[in-house]
């Protein structure tokens, strides 16, 4: 590997390390919302989507995350057992399910959110405002970083 391979290689690491250790570190310091029955990464997308979106559809919701619409219906299946999603049919066309959070599980999350928030706004609080201004301006990058990621994997999908 030459030198120009290097840097992109390294960096690719490093940003997976750092925010491998940045959700660590979050979750640790904040739980998890269903502490008695972790859920999945995709699980928690599929909720913290909702929590969001209510009303979407199983598609709708699919699209949003990047899946195929089977495997928003498994995680539907799921999380509606334990009780943590609602089903709802749509008044407009009743083959349609519209998803929202169960009332408990609504009031879950927004306690974690609210105690995630906390805990990353004190974390940031502890830097120097120049660190602070560094992490504010790799934001943007990082969202373009993650639309490309998504769109890889949605290429990746269809091939």
């Amino acid at each position: 590997m030459d030198v120009e391979d290097e840097l992109p290689h390294r960096l690719s690491d490093d940003v997976l390390e750092t925010l491998g250790q940045l959700r660590r570190g979050t979750r640790k310091a904040s739980g998890r919302p269903f502490a008695e029955r972790p859920l999945g990464g995709a699980q928690i997308e599929l909720v913290r989507l909702l929590r969001r979106n209510p009303g979407l559809s199983v598609a709708e919701a699919a699209t949003k995350l990047g899946v195929a619409a089977n495997t928003v219906s498994t995680l539907v299946r799921q999380l509606a057992d334990d009780g943590v999603i609602e089903r709802v049919v749509d008044g407009a066309d009743r083959r349609v399910a519209r998803l929202a959070l169960s009332k408990e599980a609504r009031e879950r999350v927004e306690y974690w959110r609210d105690r995630r928030s906390v805990v990353v706004g004190q974390a940031l609080s502890s830097l120097s405002a120049d660190d602070q201004a560094h992490i504010e301006a790799a934001l943007p990058a990082l969202t373009r970083l993650a639309v490309a990621l998504a769109r890889a994997g949605a290429e990746t999908e269809e091939a």
